[in-house]
């Protein structure tokens, strides 16, 4: 790829990136053009689908996804490690509206496939804190996803104040989670993590 090719490349993915932070993913394609100075025929060429550049986009914040994953199943406590998952990755949902595209959008050929891995290794540490006798034994897989809608949810507060929101909301969260509580809830609700995408 020539130098020039690859600082349109680099700016494309830049702008992306700060676009789909800012406004979520709903930026159109030809608007990610005219903020990074190049014409549309040449972003397509570059990233033929918008699921391509969002993959881009959100590459690295999808690596920082699995490290803390795999950080949380080094954790001796399980259930530390899965309340460092919830608050981790929440907090970054609030800091980033175009962050969840990190857990839906597929991975580029050539790259290992750590979405399945990360979402594995959240199975195995939701099982183990459940061993542990530390988190509810109800708590279902599909309640991540729900999480994640309902974090999702405080994009709408000032940019200032959605962290704060949602260190809040997942206190109140892992509360509800914590094992010992005698309130029967109604059966887990099957979601797909696509489903964090659509619109409110």
């Amino acid at each position: 790829m020539r130098s020039d090719a690859r600082e349109n490349r680099a700016r494309i993915v830049a702008v992306a990136r700060e676009l789909f932070a800012d406004r979520g993913l709903e930026v159109p394609m030809a608007t990610v053009a005219r903020r990074a100075g190049v014409g549309v025929a040449t972003l397509y060429r570059r990233f033929p689908t918008k699921g391509s550049l969002v993959t881009e986009a959100f590459i690295e914040q999808f690596a920082v996804c699995v490290s803390v994953v795999d950080d949380a199943l080094s954790d001796p406590d399980p259930w530390r490690g899965f309340c460092t998952v919830i608050s981790q990755v929440c907090e970054m949902q609030a800091q980033d509206r175009g962050f969840a595209a990190a857990f839906t959008a597929e991975l580029p050929d050539g790259h290992i496939d750590e979405r399945t891995r990360a979402l594995r290794g959240f199975a195995e540490l939701v099982q183990r804190a459940k061993d542990s006798g530390r988190l509810r034994a109800d708590f279902a897989m599909d309640d991540l996803t729900l999480v994640l809608m309902a974090n999702r949810g405080l994009s709408a507060a000032p940019a200032e104040l959605a962290p704060a929101a949602s260190r809040r909301l997942v206190a109140y969260l892992l509360e509800a989670f914590r094992a010992g509580s005698n309130t029967s809830l109604p059966p887990p609700v099957p979601l797909s993590l696509d489903q964090v995408l659509l619109r409110r």
